[in-house]
């Protein structure tokens, strides 16, 4: 499933290269009650499914408001017979920096089990994890977290070739990923066809990816800031994420 989970990781772009503030009217791309849903495919196969969720949280830290996030990931069809993946990643942000305090990780993948309760102190740049305490420079998110916190970044500046790299908590450790901006295009998903940012993150070659696999990702060009389309080629044949639904968004979402 760790093919599952650097997909669903890569739609998370958090940057270096440009403000790491939201953007100058405060805005933020979200709100509680929205929902997402995809679909993984490998080939014409549906293999699993992932919903994103963000709720209003009745946790308060440090005395202020939070919000819950939520991404679970399930494998669907012939492959839950095979290899049978739940998967759920929880997050608490602040409702102002959207900076994480609190990260839940349960991955149930075949026979693999793995844990975690991550509590993030900006104040003291440390992460405490279950498996013991990480220090940390700048701002480092749970891949959940992330994935809102860019959402509300300013990406009007991006030039085509600009390189991001973005730092998160996940696997008892802080890992950095590497995506490359390729401008604009129109792509089409099951809700419709849309304008989008195009990226292109960096890939491991191994088990599951080849030297020359290639890695795209589109996310809406709008106030949104959604992925609907992501393409990974891998060893053999092609993995495709692909938006289904959408509830809740705050912006419209308008397609061609």
């Amino acid at each position: 499933m760790k093919h599952w989970t650097l997909l669903f990781a890569c739609i998370l772009i958090s940057t270096n290269t440009f403000s790491q503030e939201l953007n100058k009217d405060g805005q933020v791309a979200f709100q509680p009650g929205e929902h997402l849903h995809y679909k993984f495919n490998y080939g014409i196969f549906t293999a699993a499914e992932a919903d994103l969720q963000v709720s209003n949280s009745d946790t308060k830290f440090e005395g202020k408001p939070s919000y819950r996030i939520v991404a679970d990931g399930k494998t669907t069809g012939t492959f839950d017979i095979f290899f049978k993946v739940r998967n759920r990643y929880e997050s608490f942000i602040d409702c102002t920096t959207l900076l994480p305090y609190l990260y839940r990780e349960n991955r149930r993948e075949g026979k693999y089990r793995h844990t975690d309760n991550v509590v993030f102190n900006h104040e003291d740049n440390k992460i405490t994890a279950s498996k013991g305490i990480f220090p940390f420079l700048g701002k480092v998110f749970d891949f959940p977290s992330a994935y809102f916190y860019a959402r509300c970044l300013d990406m009007s500046k991006i030039k085509v070739g600009e390189k991001i790299t973005f730092h998160y908590f996940l696997e008892d450790k802080i890992q950095a990923l590497t995506i490359t901006y390729f401008g604009k295009e129109t792509v089409e998903c099951s809700m419709g066809k849309f304008n989008c940012l195009k990226f292109s993150p960096e890939i491991i070659p191994g088990n599951i990816f080849r030297k020359d696999s290639r890695f795209y990702l589109w996310i809406t060009d709008d106030k949104n800031r959604i992925p609907v389309k992501a393409q990974a080629e891998v060893v053999v044949g092609s993995l495709t994420m692909d938006l289904t639904q959408a509830k809740g968004l705050k912006f419209p979402l308008n397609s061609q």
